[in-house]
């Protein structure tokens, strides 16, 4: 997944990216609300990870705004926090959950991936495309009804263009799928992840549009 991580707290934003990225994910990291609606308005983010107090203003500001304009990206709010009436605040204001500190990493985890899913399901649960059967909420894909193993980034590159099915989704979306901010992107990594793709699911499982994007093969 793209995860935008709006937190001010240096070591707790650095533990949080880390192992983040190390379940193979792509992070963003803000340190001030403005940073993080800035990032929001610009990319299309799978998950956004929230803290309440900033240093320029409240993170139910940027959830409210969010949530107004119509986004339904899915926000777990991470605070110190602990009052109920916090968190039924966080909960009216449309985040999906709500995390107080200190919390176990491995739990944020966990909590990262049943949002998903909630989402994933309603989504769209399961997407039939030729041999495939891809199964957004719980990350699987068969094949002639047989499990096949992707790595992070070959899902990351699939699930881009199952949650598009019949649209031409750009080398760039699927870069934005791939890299956070500040990384260095390689000219042919979504071709390289695309010929892997097509090693493992089918060389028709993705279509090629030069010049154009990637679509999900029929």
């Amino acid at each position: 997944m793209r995860i935008l991580l709006i937190e001010d707290d240096a070591v707790l934003g650095e533990a949080v990216r880390d192992y983040v990225a190390g379940l193979g994910h792509a992070v963003d990291w803000m340190q001030t609300l403005d940073d993080g609606r800035t990032a929001a308005r610009t990319v299309d983010y799978d998950l956004v990870l929230l803290d309440l107090r900033l240093p320029d203003g409240r993170g139910l500001a940027l959830l409210t705004e969010l949530r107004r304009a119509g986004a339904v990206t899915p926000v777990i709010i991470l605070t110190a926090h602990d009052q109920i009436s916090d968190r039924i605040e966080g909960l009216n204001s449309g985040a999906d959950d709500y995390l107080v500190k200190p919390f176990n990493l491995g739990e944020l985890g966990a909590r990262m991936l049943a949002v998903a899913r909630r989402y994933a399901a309603s989504s769209l649960p399961v997407l039939e495309a030729g041999r495939l059967s891809i199964r957004l909420a719980d990350r699987r894909v068969l094949r002639d009804g047989e499990p096949v193993d992707l790595s992070g980034r070959e899902w990351a590159v699939l699930a881009r263009l199952a949650n598009r099915p019949d649209a031409i989704v750009s080398k760039g979306e699927i870069e934005e799928a791939l890299y956070a901010f500040g990384s260095e992107i390689e000219s042919n990594t979504v071709e390289v992840y695309v010929s892997r793709l097509r090693k493992k699911l089918g060389k028709d499982c993705v279509e090629t549009l030069r010049g154009i994007g990637y679509r999900l093969g029929r």
